[in-house]
């Protein structure tokens, strides 16, 4: 079975898909944005990803959401309800946790099947 990489750089790879499963490296928005602003963010990357590798949300599997804070999380589910409306719900998990820089409120994780 292939190994195909999206975006691949020195340290990561935006994206990796293994036969029928894509994998996406941990989505962030712009440090300085809101909770809602970063959670936006990082969710449009993650369909242009998506896209790039020949699926959609309709395909989620599963998400990790972590939160710098997780009293934001309310303010994250408002957008993260928004974006999902209307898809198929995947397996989510949501955790606390120091994220790669200060500026950083929500990094999204996504596991998904190919379309």
């Amino acid at each position: 079975m292939t190994i195909t990489r999206i975006d691949q750089g020195l340290r990561m790879s935006e994206a990796v898909i293994h036969g029928d499963t894509i994998y996406l490296a941990g989505q962030v928005g712009d440090e300085g944005q809101s909770v809602a602003e970063q959670t936006s963010t990082a969710l449009a990357e993650i369909e242009a990803l998506l896209a790039k590798a020949g699926s959609d949300k309709d395909h989620l599997l599963m998400t990790t959401i972590w939160l710098a804070d997780i009293a934001d999380f309310e303010e994250m589910n408002a957008v993260w309800d928004a974006w999902i409306a209307g898809h198929p719900a995947p397996a989510r998990a949501t955790g606390e946790a120091r994220l790669a820089a200060p500026g950083y409120k929500v990094e999204i994780i996504v596991i998904a099947a190919r379309a």
